[in-house]
């Protein structure tokens, strides 16, 4: 009997609906929505965009993309909570068909596993900087191992474990970062004033290269670079809400993950970063021996300078932080992986052994790509596997709230599963290719070209095709 329950745990409904039995309330789902974008790579974009545009500017992207975020996630977790099912289950029956799912679970799977593997970087080279160790064979077999067996085992277990993780974890994450926040600031020369009013902070050459030539170009960069994070999101939110109670539960918990990411998280990186970058220069002139122009490029190159300015800032408790902010997005990122490779394998091969087996195989393919040019090609594609979460969730809701009503299909048990949607697929890649490599430089916000895209072109070729 305990056998039966253990195993019902670990397999967690990934391939069938969530009992009602089994339904969580909002503040639940919204331990996950918020854990999952509470990470060092969401400050560094966030000080990335503020200190491009500004705060004041950047803040305002922000807000759009939250807005945004939101109506696309509680979207997708509306069809989750009412079908039940994972986002990568949904689109066999909204947007993609049973094979066509192969295609979300692709697209979603690669960019979530992608996430997992830089933020597996992120948090070795913060352990490396912590302990002051070398990086060595040696050292990454403990250190990724360690880390690897840690996500494996904390989501092995299901829905309910998961929830518990990131609700205790997000909670001292959050009170560690506001005392790290206000230290940092006291510490700097910067008034509290100062550091929520900056403006841009490159040099006007610097803008001038990437093109940005006034605050509307800041702003549609900001949009462009945070939008990537919604989609994916909002595919998050429709795992999450298949465990919803209402969608109300689903809706809130997505407004919650959409603030943490866009507003909360680009608001504290901005601030870190502004206030503490004198000494983050001087820490890697004055005991790394860098030049100072070497080190203000480093400082702004990747992620990993907010590991390295909570850890000289904080210490220990800087370096707890940084472990708080990566571990629960890694069994939350771990989770949604898992799930995604559930649907691909069973979809494309018609194997079922368990979602434990895909849990391992998230990290497993995870760690490789660490040790190949996959990493390299998923900071890439960033920006065009951004444009395809959002078509594709994009795919999802114009079946449910638009193509559905319009053929009197209201009732959920009466929705049939194409063997291809070729109206999902069709409107997903010329919404991607029109968005990123062809309309984008008459139509630079890249969501609204694909957003617009599928609006009009899978309602139109599904209702035709059906009809």
């Amino acid at each position: 009997m305990e056998s039966n329950e253990l195993n019902r745990k670990m397999e967690d409904h990934a391939l069938e609906p969530v009992p009602d039995s089994e339904r969580q309330n909002w503040l639940s789902l919204s331990w996950n929505t918020a854990g999952i974008v509470t990470t060092l790579i969401q400050l560094f974009l966030g000080a990335l965009v503020a200190f491009v545009a500004g705060l004041k500017i950047a803040v305002i992207a922000g807000v759009f993309v939250v807005i945004v975020g939101f109506l696309m996630g509680w979207g997708v977790g509306h069809i989750g909570y009412r079908k039940g099912c994972s986002s990568t289950l949904i689109s066999r029956t909204y947007g993609l068909g049973n094979k066509g799912s192969i295609l979300a679970s692709a697209i979603f799977g690669f960019m979530i596993i992608g996430f997992l593997a830089i933020e597996n970087a992120l948090l070795y080279k913060g352990f490396l900087f912590f302990f002051e160790i070398q990086d060595t064979l040696s050292s990454q077999i403990i250190i990724y191992g360690l880390m690897t067996a840690a996500w494996i085992l904390l989501t092995a277990f299901g829905f309910q474990l998961v929830v518990k993780v990131s609700s205790v974890t997000l909670i001292a994450f959050l009170l560690v970062l506001l005392w790290m926040v206000v230290d940092i600031i006291s510490q700097s020369e910067q008034s509290f004033l100062q550091a929520m009013t900056f403006g841009t902070q490159l040099p006007a050459e610097a803008i001038a290269a990437m093109g940005l030539h006034d605050d509307t170009d800041k702003f549609i960069f900001c949009v462009n670079v945070l939008i990537g994070s919604a989609g994916a999101l909002a595919l998050v939110d429709g795992d999450f809400g298949r465990y919803a109670r209402r969608s109300r539960d689903i809706g809130i918990a997505a407004l919650a993950g959409n603030i943490s990411m866009s507003i909360v998280m680009l608001t504290i990186g901005g601030m870190v970063m502004f206030a503490g970058m004198a000494s983050i220069v001087d820490y890697f002139v004055s005991v790394r021996g860098m030049e100072v122009a070497a080190a203000q490029q480093l400082a702004l190159q990747s992620p990993d300078s907010i590991a390295s300015a909570f850890i000289i800032f904080g210490g220990v408790i800087g370096a707890v932080l940084m472990v708080l902010a990566q571990s629960k997005a890694q069994v939350l990122n771990t989770y949604s992986g898992s799930l995604a490779l559930t649907n691909l394998f069973d979809v494309a091969f018609d194997w079922r052994p368990g979602r434990i087996v895909f849990v391992v195989l998230a990290n497993v393919i995870g760690l490789v790509m660490l040790y190949g040019k996959i990493l390299v090609l998923v900071n890439a594609w960033i920006t065009i596997l951004g444009v395809m979460t959002t078509a594709l969730a994009m795919v999802m809701i114009s079946d449910y709230f638009i193509v559905r009503p319009i053929l009197g299909q209201s009732d959920i048990s009466e929705h049939q599963e194409d063997t291809v949607n070729w109206s999902g697929v069709i409107s997903l890649i010329a919404a991607t290719i029109l968005a990123h490599y062809v309309l984008n430089k008459v139509q630079p916000v890249e969501f609204f070209t694909s957003a617009i895209t599928v609006l009009i072109l899978y309602p139109t070729l599904r209702l035709i095709t059906k009809r």
